[in-house]
């Protein structure tokens, strides 16, 4: 078997045999396939795209390329449940998530990214808390499920290295889009991290990805349905990205707004929403909860009582990070040097966002990368934000900005202001869970 006839036959649009896709993840796990060669088979797989058995077999020979994990020797008397996200900008979901499955009986090996672009990077953020180790090796990493319940690490060199290469090929060939190759992506890593269950947020809208609904929906069902058919439990939830998730953009803002929200802090609706949405389908999913009211109950319960917040410090000291977070959140965490009210120009109800727009934002304070190796000021972003509907005026800022300089925060403020659109009717603000995508319940 040669590479450029595997090649041939995507590109003539063939279905490409179990063989074949296997020879494929081999020779770019092993390197037998040259750089060009892969670029022209992500480029075929672009153009001709797969079907569902080609998907499920090119996400479990990815997934196998290095190693998987098996949780089985660890002890863990409860089921092993992940959450994944596209990505967005304000999206400090995971964090939240994490500890409040594991309050709730499950155990969460979280293997998170960091952002590229304008959306932020869960990893990023857990990166803002000092000491906390990212990239334990695997004993580390599993002590830490076992005593926290949850762990957020990134991805270890030897969990499906032929996506890592794959990934870096489409990022510098415009075929990062293919939905094919996105659903292969996430799911051989979540395959590889022996998962009993996963739910996805599948976002859409100005600041995701996938801004069309049509687009996002695709994507989610190509997930749930080459999940389920390859053996891991999987549902999607389609959630809104037309504006900032929460209060805050910016990683050590972001972190201080997941923390006040476990502590039981008021979080803004729509935040909680998301969290509670995709924490309840994750406990239905992996049998901790028989149907999504009872799953709601269970997550406002762990929150209310204190069992997040202490799942979530728990795992901070495991991984390095100071013992009493939870209690010194402001002397741990950085503050920007400057910070600069956003006023208005004018009175009237916030009616749309520029989503991505305000992403690039925290992006141009320091608070994003637009390279893999960019250093990230962890302390720049925007608090205090409006949301779509809030009536303003001139006198209350729509936003603060935390910057490291007056420049640069000056120059925030003006970009912000284009981004926000102001009208004098209120618009009614689009539901944060626009729909479920998988198996019947």
């Amino acid at each position: 078997m040669f590479p450029q006839e595997v090649i041939r036959h995507k590109r003539d649009g063939a279905e490409l045999t179990p063989d074949e896709i296997d020879f494929v993840v081999r020779g770019i796990t092993d390197g037998t396939m040259t750089d060009g060669q892969v670029a022209a088979f992500a480029m075929a797989v672009f153009f001709r795209g797969m079907t569902m058995p080609e998907r499920v077999r090119l996400t479990q020979a990815m997934a196998r390329s290095g190693r998987v994990i098996d949780w089985s020797g660890h002890g863990f008397k409860g089921p092993v449940l992940d959450k994944h996200s596209t990505g967005g900008v304000g999206d400090k979901t995971s964090l939240m998530i994490a500890p409040i499955i594991a309050a709730c009986g499950g155990f969460v090996p979280m293997i998170s990214g960091r952002g590229l672009g304008h959306t932020g990077g869960t990893l990023d953020k857990m990166q803002t808390i000092p000491g906390y180790d990212v990239a334990p090796d695997i004993t580390r990493f599993g002590r830490a499920v076992a005593q926290a319940g949850c762990a957020i690490i990134g991805q270890t060199p030897d969990l499906a290295p032929a996506d890592r290469r794959l990934y870096a090929v489409r990022d510098t060939t415009a075929t990062v889009e293919s939905i094919a190759l996105i659903t292969a992506s996430i799911l051989s890593k979540k395959l590889a991290a022996g998962l009993d269950a996963l739910v996805m947020d599948v976002k859409f809208g100005s600041g995701a990805f996938m801004a069309k609904v049509d687009d996002a929906r695709d994507l989610a069902r190509s997930i749930a349905t080459v999940a389920n058919d390859g053996g891991l439990s999987c549902s999607a939830l389609l959630t809104d990205m037309d504006q900032v998730l929460g209060r805050t953009a910016g990683n050590a803002l972001e972190v201080r707004e997941a923390v006040s929200y476990l502590k039981g802090e008021m979080p803004e609706p729509r935040l909680r929403e998301v969290a509670t949405a995709l924490s309840a389908e994750l406990l239905v999913l992996g049998g901790l909860a028989a149907d999504d009211g009872t799953a709601r109950a269970a997550v406002e319960r762990a929150v209310a009582s204190g069992a997040a917040a202490e799942r979530f410090g728990r795992m901070v000291a495991a991984l390095g990070g100071p013992a009493d977070l939870l209690e010194k959140t402001d002397v741990y965490l950085e503050r920007a040097p400057v910070t600069l009210p956003v006023f208005p120009q004018r009175a009237g109800h916030i009616a749309r966002m520029d989503c991505r727009a305000i992403g690039l934002v925290v992006m141009g304070l320091g608070g994003g990368r637009s390279r893999p190796e960019d250093r990230i000021d962890g302390a720049v972003g925007l608090d205090a934000m409006k949301v779509i509907g809030d009536l303003v005026d001139t006198r209350e800022p729509v936003a603060i900005v935390h910057a490291r300089t007056t420049e640069g925060a000056e120059r925030a403020r003006a970009e912000l202001l284009t981004a926000i659109e102001i009208a004098d009717t209120q618009s009614p603000a689009p539901p944060p869970v626009l729909e479920r995508i998988g198996p019947t319940r």
